[in-house]
């Protein structure tokens, strides 16, 4: 066994793996501090035509008083092409954090977690950053169960995490 080798075992044994609590946090976090003020930007650009809100009222309104079926029907239309550059603009943004903050967006920086690669503890490279992103959409079908294995696995890697061959620890 060479010397890095031995040095990655020996991290591999001391190191803590971000459970499945720390992680749901560090999203709601950059939840707060990312997307919503992405979104709001993007709707502003948008000129209102993003997302129809009086198309949401209405529909809250009918779920509120168990009109599911009208609720449903009345839900706002997204535009394409403003969700499509929200969607493009966060994962942008994300996978920036990732390669500018060494694998952490400000929520899991704030927590004290980061994104490493699984084999080298090391810094994720460009490919892991986009497969893990990518991989976001993959974990969400069907009801989140890739996101859920965390709980639930010793490694506590999710599905997007061995799609990109990385690992969620603490610093």
């Amino acid at each position: 066994m060479n010397k890095e080798s031995s040095n990655i075992q020996s991290s591999k044994s001391n190191m803590r793996f971000a459970g499945f609590w720390i992680r749901f946090l560090a999203t709601w976090i950059d939840t707060a501090v990312l997307i919503v003020p992405l979104g709001f930007v993007i709707y502003i650009l948008s000129g209102g035509e993003w997302l129809d809100f009086s198309d949401f009222s209405q529909s809250m309104a009918f779920a509120q008083n168990g009109e599911m079926l009208a609720a449903l029907q009345s839900m706002p239309k997204a535009s394409m092409k403003w969700e499509s550059l929200f969607e493009i603009t966060i994962a942008g943004v994300t996978i920036l954090f990732w390669k500018r903050w060494a694998g952490a967006t400000p929520g899991k920086r704030l927590l004290g977690i980061h994104v490493v690669d699984a084999k080298t503890l090391g810094e994720i490279n460009n490919k892991q950053a986009i497969i893990r992103y990518i991989g976001y959409i993959v974990s969400t079908i069907p009801l989140a169960v890739g996101f859920l294995m965390v709980a639930f696995r010793k490694d506590k890697r999710a599905l997007h995490d061995l799609l990109a061959d990385t690992v969620v620890i603490y610093r």
